[in-house]
């Protein structure tokens, strides 16, 4: 079980499966929303269980896609795609110990200027299904 929280703690969320390897998303959307880039693990949505809810606030950020914050803190915590079976965490929420690692990078076509990745996690201009 991984537990998870925003900064005031009005959200805190618990996983029941473990957890993927993360991916770091560097489009401007994310960069926009995160403050750098947006590293976050996708789970099945029936293995995440969400407490004060009623604090998380939904912004649809395209027809794909909408972004869950804490209304109180203004924590980024979920990227939700829409008609999917699945719903992506932030890694930064989590409590540690995670037990994983970064797996990819993607849209680093979009990476801001001002910093270089680094790691040896494979790197994608886009998405693996867009390449």
């Amino acid at each position: 079980m991984h537990k998870g929280t925003c900064n005031c703690g009005a959200i805190r969320f618990e996983v029941s499966c473990p957890l993927k390897p993360p991916d770091a998303c560097h489009c401007t959307r994310c960069r926009r929303q995160s403050g750098h880039y947006f590293v976050s693990t996708d789970l099945p949505r029936s293995a995440v269980r969400i407490e004060g809810s009623e604090q998380l606030t939904w912004f649809q950020a395209s027809e794909k896609v909408r972004r869950g914050f804490c209304s109180v803190c203004g924590c980024n915590l979920f990227w939700d795609p829409v008609g999917h079976d699945w719903i992506g965490v932030a890694m930064g929420a989590f409590d540690n110990p995670t037990g994983t690692a970064l797996g990819l990078h993607i849209y680093t076509e979009n990476k801001g200027d001002y910093y270089e990745i680094s790691d040896a996690a494979p790197q994608y201009r886009r998405t693996p299904r867009d390449s």
